[in-house]
């Protein structure tokens, strides 16, 4: 019997240690072994509460959705991997979950969780996408490219969004394929920078974010686009965003951190050859002292009264930079 095209993109060994997320995942995996496994399960224990009877998991409003279950399945995936008692309803989730004409971020969150499915011994969820399906996300993405060269939210925005655009080429790597018209998104993410060092999410902002700048730079080192010069910039923009807290601020004007602009701040200046902008010690106490919940799970930042999978995963992740 033949197979199916889809199985062409299927997630080989050989893709997968190539990939972003795959490589970033195994950077916060090694970091996460030098802390002593009795610190990090109760963080497991916590996200294993969190999956629903239908087997994703949830997100605050309390039902399950793909967002959250993709940051959960990452949380785990770098914490000692998927056990084998969740994987069956996981799987199922995954499998009755429909992804093809969703947007970017729920279908990275699928594509990714059906990858660690299938690296923690689950089932290849690609075989049962539909034969065309890798043809469907690409003019699906398709759609969504603006005239300023970008990838726009959903198919009503006029204007390229950074942190789309970067999602849009995690999807493609996913999937085996090229950015399309390379250059144009090169010169879109350009556009984006500011005089201020960093990178805003779309052209009429003024004041750069630490997230759009992390994503920006990222993209740009993927597309082997980013100059030392550009570097340079990035890096004083990150030192204008160090809160007194010990971690990052999102921009310049907010006067807190948080555990997103944390993370991505901390992997954008260690990508960038400076792990110094801010002192390790700093931010471990931070982590530590704001984010980090006694009965397992991260918050957002100080004021935040909840922990859910999303800032799990970052407040995980900033810990296993530390690390690393």
């Amino acid at each position: 019997m033949l197979k199916s095209p889809v199985s062409r993109f299927r997630f080989t060994s050989s893709r997968r240690s190539r990939m972003y997320l795959i490589q970033l995942a195994d950077r916060v995996s090694r970091g996460l072994k030098r802390i002593p496994m009795h610190n990090i399960e109760r963080h497991r224990e916590f996200l294993l509460t969190q999956q629903t009877a239908a087997g994703g998991f949830r997100g605050r409003e309390g039902d399950a959705d793909l967002y959250y279950s993709g940051f959960a399945v990452r949380a785990l995936a770098v914490t000692g991997g998927i056990p084998d008692s969740i994987l069956p309803l996981l799987t199922a989730y995954l499998r009755q979950s429909s992804p093809a004409l969703t947007g970017p971020i729920d279908l990275l969150s699928w594509l990714y969780a059906a990858l660690v499915v299938q690296a923690s011994g689950g089932d290849d969820l690609l075989e049962d996408m539909p034969r065309d399906f890798p043809d469907q996300v690409i003019s699906s993405l398709t759609t969504l490219r603006t005239a300023d060269g970008g990838f726009a939210k959903s198919h009503e925005g006029a204007l390229g969004s950074t942190y789309q655009s970067f999602l849009v080429s995690l999807i493609l790597e996913l999937l085996g394929k090229p950015m399309p018209r390379k250059n144009a998104m090169i010169q879109f993410l350009f556009d984006r920078q500011r005089d201020d060092g960093g990178f805003v999410e779309i052209a009429p902002m003024k004041r750069s974010g630490t997230n759009p700048t992390a994503a920006a730079v990222a993209l740009l080192r993927n597309l082997n686009a980013i100059d030392q010069e550009i570097a340079d910039d990035v890096l004083g923009f990150l030192t204008d965003v160090v809160s007194t807290e010990g971690g990052f601020q999102a921009n310049t004007r907010i006067p807190f951190a948080d555990g997103l602009s944390t993370f991505t701040g901390l992997l954008t200046a260690q990508d960038l050859g400076r792990r110094d902008i801010i002192s390790p010690d700093k931010i471990l106490h931070y982590v530590q002292s704001s984010l980090e919940l006694p009965e397992g799970g991260f918050r957002g930042a100080s004021w935040d009264q909840q922990a859910d999978a999303e800032y799990t995963f970052y407040g995980l992740g900033i810990l296993g930079l530390l690390f690393s």
